[in-house]
């Protein structure tokens, strides 16, 4: 299968980020043909062609849109979650470093759609360049004309405002956010009501992720057809595979839905020289892992869920045999035991208890009992936590003893951990 590169086509140009290159790659061009279009016509024309959230769901984004009541005489907002944080998960911040006006056009479009005045770039605040480079490509939108009041002499007013959060997990979840964005602590809200009917300021309120809506501009300019020829019948379109760890050529693969990791791969150079794959993530550290026997699994919604793990943010993590399954995962529950938010006591409660016995097992003081109760826990915390970090907590720590029992055992059947340390090489954000 092909790569279609379309977000990424021209992120190797010189100064790629600027409104000049864009504008030479047809930017700002789908602007000008949505203003054309009644805003339920932009919404019909995103949900007609099939696309869904790329922030880890999969959500229909037209639908999402669509749930925005209209004529209720309130404010609309359009927040757009950059609050990437998930280990392994990086392909918003190259996407805005490369080409920030491809979500500025998308903002611009999508706020159109669902008819709000105001819209929000909530962007991680430790990726200081890519605060500078969107700011810097805001203030050349409002320049352009492309923001502020009568855009493009439409009568249509959008103040669109970058946001630099404090650097928190949880804050990627999408009611945490919008807390954080009101100025209070980011923890989940309760459900309903949904941000679609009291979001940010108890208005109607839709939230994207950067490549959802990244992904309008060329969809408007391009139209359905085009964009439901690539992926497959329910997961159409094209997206960012982010490949890390032990691959020869890790990066970003723009690719269509339904590409198997065997045919990413070949374009990766494989696995590092002399070395095999033994377990990789398809969406991030939150999702189930895979094995070898996963090779051909189709990379959509549906083929990965299927085969019992989740396309999530489609955050490829590539470990070869040199790697402790059991460290890696103590070190992924690390990670969420540290960004659990404290609201809700499974997750509270069960990450600091999965690590606890996660670092035992890894000295090889552990016992058969403690695989029984770290298994226990993790069915305390899937699916019974406030949001999704705790399941997040959950599914590797069963998907690993499902294919990986004999390494857990064989860690207290020899006093420690069988891969000698100094050999074991630990990447791919493992080290979140």
């Amino acid at each position: 299968m092909p790569l279609t590169p379309v977000l990424s086509r021209y992120w190797d140009e010189p100064e790629s980020w600027t409104l000049d290159t864009y504008r030479r790659h047809d930017g700002y061009e789908g602007l000008q043909k949505a203003l054309r279009m009644d805003p339920d016509e932009v919404i019909s024309t995103v949900k007609e062609a099939g696309l869904r959230g790329r922030g880890g769901a999969g959500f229909p984004t037209g639908m999402k849109w669509s749930f925005i009541p209209q004529g209720d005489d309130k404010p609309h907002y359009l927040v757009v979650n950059a609050d990437e944080s998930e280990p392994g998960t990086c392909k918003d911040m190259p996407l805005l470093l490369a080409t920030p006006h491809a979500l500025v056009e998308g903002v611009i479009i999508a706020a159109y759609a669902i008819r709000a005045g105001h819209a929000f770039i909530y962007v991680r605040g430790e990726v200081v360049p890519v605060l500078r480079r969107l700011q810097a490509a805001v203030a050349e939108a409002y320049a352009a004309g492309y923001l502020g009041k009568n855009i493009l002499g439409t009568g249509f007013d959008l103040e669109l405002v970058v946001h630099a959060g404090a650097g928190a997990y949880i804050c990627g979840e999408e009611t945490a956010l919008l807390d954080s964005l009101e100025g209070r602590r980011g923890q989940p809200r309760l459900r309903p009501p949904f941000p679609a009917v009291a979001g940010l300021y108890a208005s109607p309120t839709v939230v994207n992720n950067v490549e959802s809506i990244a992904s309008v501009p060329p969809i408007i300019v391009n139209g359905i057809e085009w964009f439901r020829s690539m992926g497959s019948e329910k997961s159409p379109g094209f997206t960012l595979y982010s490949l890390s760890g032990h691959v020869t050529k890790p990066g970003q693969y723009e690719a269509p839905l339904g590409i198997t990791l065997r045919e990413l791969l070949e374009y990766a150079g494989g696995v590092r020289a002399e070395h095999r794959l033994k377990f990789w993530t398809p969406g991030g550290s939150s999702t189930p892992i895979f094995t070898d026997e996963h090779l051909d699994v189709a990379l959509d919604y549906e083929g990965v869920g299927a085969a019992g793990s989740m396309l999530g943010t489609k955050a490829l993590q590539i470990f070869d045999e040199t790697t402790c399954v059991v460290r890696a995962v103590l070190r992924w529950t690390e990670f969420y035991a540290h960004e659990s938010c404290g609201k809700c006591t499974p997750c509270r409660e069960g990450t600091y208890w999965l690590v606890q016995i996660l670092e035992r097992l890894e000295r090889g003081e552990g016992t058969d009992a403690d695989l029984e109760k770290l298994l226990d826990i993790a069915d305390n915390i899937l699916g019974k936590s406030f949001c999704a970090l705790g399941d997040g907590a959950a599914s590797p720590i069963m998907s690993s003893i499902k294919y990986f029992r004999d390494e857990y055992l064989a860690h207290f059947e020899q006093g420690g951990c069988p891969f000698d340390p100094h050999q074991s090489t630990l990447m791919a954000g493992v080290h979140a």
